[in-house]
Order: C-alpha cells, then structure tokens, then sequence
C-alpha cells in the first residue's frame, strides 16, 4: 500500500458511517448484537444474487422464519416456497440443513467462531468469516468478489483472481487488513465500497475514501484491472415439457434431490427425443417455446399441452390416480404415443444471446396451435420421477418451482377459461 494501514482502516470506517447503504441485514435493535442468524439467512441469500434481488426475499423469508428453530422446525417444501424466484436452491437447502443441526447437535446455540461455522452446510470461508466478524466480533478476514477487487486494485496484482495462488494472496492480504477493532464494520465497508464505488467498470475513484492507497490508480491502470476472463457461450439444452390435464388438475412432478432446480417440483418436462410416457393424451397444442439462461448453461423449453380424459388401466410407472399421489412402481411403461412428423420450430438468433438469468422467447408463441408431440418427443419415454401430482392452477402456488415453470403456470393460468359470474354479481 502507498499509505500506513492504521488510515487506510480509519479513512474507510469513516466513510462507511456515513455513506453505508440503509439495508435490513444491517438493522440491529437498539442494545442487541447482532443476530447471527440473520447474518446467515442474508450471506446465503447473497450469494451470486443482487442486492436489489434480495431486499424483498430477505424481509418475507424472516418474518416467517424469524429464529433457527423456526427453520428448522419448518418443512423442506414450505422453505423452497419462500426461496423461489431467488434460484440456486442448493443454498435453501443448505441453510434448512445447517438450522436443523444447530437445534439438534448445538440445542439452539448458534456457532461463535469460523471453525464451528465452516462445519455447517454451505458456510464456506467467506460466510464463516462474515458471520464471525458481524455477528461476534471476530477479526476474520473475507474475499468475496467485492472485496477481491479492491483487494486486487489496492495492490496492483495483474494475475487472475480465478487462481488458487492469486486467491491465497488475496486472503492474506485481507487478515492483515481487518482491525481487531470494529471487523465487521470493515468487512462490510469493504463490501460496500467494492458495491457501490470500487464497481468492476469504470470505478469511481474521486469518490473513493481510499483512492491514495491504490497502486492500481496510481499507475493508471484501475480500469484493467481485475485481469478480464475469456467469455464462453453457454451450452443450450432443449427440454420438452408436457402440460397434461386431467378433470381441471395438471399433473406436476417432483425434480430428484440432488442435481439443478433439485427438490422443486416442474410439469413433466424430458430431454427433446424422450417422450411423454403415458397413452391417451389427445389434442397436443402448442404452447409457447423460450429460452431461459443461467450463468453457465441454457435452456430451451418446447412446452406442448394435452388432455386426458381416461386415465389408463393399469396406471404406469409414478402417475397418480385423480386427486392423489403416485408411487413409483416398477412395472412396464404403455407404449409412447403415435408419432407425428412435424418438426420442431427452427431456432432463432435469441438462443446464442441471451443474458444471464433471463426468459426470452424462442419463436413467437402461437399459443392453441394444434401441434402433436413432434416424432422426435414421441420415442424413448422415461418414467415419472420421485413424486406426481394433480394439482389444480389455483393450488400450483402451494408447490416450489423454478422461474421456468412458474412462468408456464402463468401462461396456463392466462389462458384459462373464465368462469361466469353468476346474474347480480
């Protein structure tokens, strides 16, 4: 650094007490230390996700869950509910698990230093040291992408910070900065700072409280500076989902526990090739066809909708009877439905530019166009997986599910018929 660290420390606490963001994370009552479970919930919820994203869930997820034993008392299903549209759901599920073994192991005594914080599910080094520093005290240090750029600028370090050697350099660099005095302070104004002024295009140098320190500035070269990384496409994967109805319910399916959207619960959806594995559904209509990215891959979903007027006799692997839920069972699937040579609808220019966490359009949707499975989704049917459901559109809220699927229930829900009102109502 190009000034002593005792005014580097100074210099940015003085600043962040006067320009810190009003967030509810760092509302503490008057008298009362910080809640480290509250601190938990809002680095989970943090995690790769925006602040303005946050703000909302934070609230609305506390206030039903407003103490560990709350959450861990609360059922896996009902949590998943409160987390949607947040994404990256390991996270939830991460943090029902870690409430679950404070109450059980810990009898409710929330963990007070890093190494006890790292043994829970999804706390890693920079959540442990967060929560150490906020909520006990602790002069921990944390690196997270806010904090590695600064870091990275303070010290004019051109290697990348995706490196373990880069990364090590940077954690050490942070324990030697946090004071003993006011840490989480610190660690927060580095956060903020990194937020809101150190930002990783066009940094805001004038209005840094700790401009004389940086090297990076000092030599001109704060604007290329963490070094960028290669842009890569993401894949795409194309999915065909099955909106089948049954007597005014739509069954839905129960995503395994483990892998991507993992827990939630989705309309039967298979790779495109694999069919929709039960006979009988009539007058497959073409619903809507977009693209959904996520940050290293995406998604294109071919949404088709169908009737069942009979279920068949016996009922296949996983499908429930009306009004209940299947099991899975493990005798032979019906054969798939006949196959129909219309071909899948061409790809546009949207599918190799669409941005991160977003919905777009495919083609334009010609909802109500008759349009039977394509050959190609009529082979190769896979069985239901963990759990099915019939579920009616007005009860879809009760079950988690992925922005994909929420936004297919919208269309449903959109094109639904209008019941009538009665006369003088």
């Amino acid at each position: 650094m190009l000034l002593d660290q005792p005014a580097f420390q100074s210099r940015l606490l003085d600043w962040y007490d006067r320009h810190q963001r009003d967030l509810p994370w760092r509302k503490t009552p008057a008298g009362q230390p910080p809640d480290p479970y509250a601190i938990l919930v809002s680095e989970a919820m943090l995690q790769q996700t925006q602040v303005a994203t946050v703000l909302g869930y934070y609230t609305r997820f506390l206030d039903r869950f407003p103490t560990v034993q709350s959450l861990a008392d609360a059922d896996l299903n009902e949590v998943l509910r409160f987390w949607q549209g947040l994404g990256y759901y390991t996270r939830a599920r991460n943090l029902h698990r870690a409430a679950q073994i404070i109450v059980r192991d810990r009898a409710g005594v929330f963990p007070d230093t890093v190494e006890t914080l790292l043994a829970l599910p999804g706390v890693g080094r920079y959540t442990a040291g967060a929560i150490a520093s906020i909520a006990f005290g602790i002069p921990a240090p944390i690196v997270d992408g806010n904090v590695a750029r600064i870091l990275i600028r303070l010290d004019a370090i051109k290697t990348s910070p995706r490196t373990k050697s880069t990364l090590d350099r940077l954690w050490v660099r942070a324990a030697e900065l946090v004071p003993r005095e006011r840490p989480g302070d610190f660690n927060s104004a580095m956060m903020e700072l990194g937020a809101t002024v150190c930002t990783p295009r066009s940094p805001d140098c004038p209005a840094c409280p700790v401009a004389d320190h940086c090297a990076a500035r000092a030599a001109g070269i704060q604007d290329r500076l963490p070094a960028p990384k290669r842009a890569k496409v993401p894949p795409l994967e194309k999915r065909t989902v099955h909106c089948v109805e049954h007597r005014g319910q739509f069954l839905i399916e129960r995503r395994p526990d483990t892998g991507r959207w993992a827990g939630l619960w989705q309309f039967p959806t298979r790779e495109a090739g694999q069919g929709f594995p039960v006979r009988g559904v009539r007058l497959w209509m073409f619903l809507a066809d977009f693209t959904h990215a996520l940050t290293h891959r995406r998604y294109r979903f071919m949404v088709f909708k169908g009737s069942l007027d009979v279920l068949p006799d016996p009922l296949p692997a996983g499908l429930p009877s009306s009004h209940g839920q299947g099991v899975p069972s493990a005798q032979p699937l019906p054969a798939p439905p006949a196959p129909c040579t219309q071909p899948l609808p061409a790809p546009s220019a949207s599918d190799s530019q669409t941005p991160p966490e977003r919905d777009t359009p495919s083609v334009p949707v010609s909802r109500g166009r008759p349009a039977p499975v394509p050959a190609a989704q009529a082979a190769n049917p896979i069985p239901f997986p963990h759990e099915t459901r019939w579920v009616s559109l007005a009860d879809l809220g009760e079950y988690p599910m992925s922005r994909p699927h929420q936004r297919i229930a919208e269309l449903l829900l959109a094109h639904a018929p209008r019941q009538e009102s009665p006369p003088g109502v």
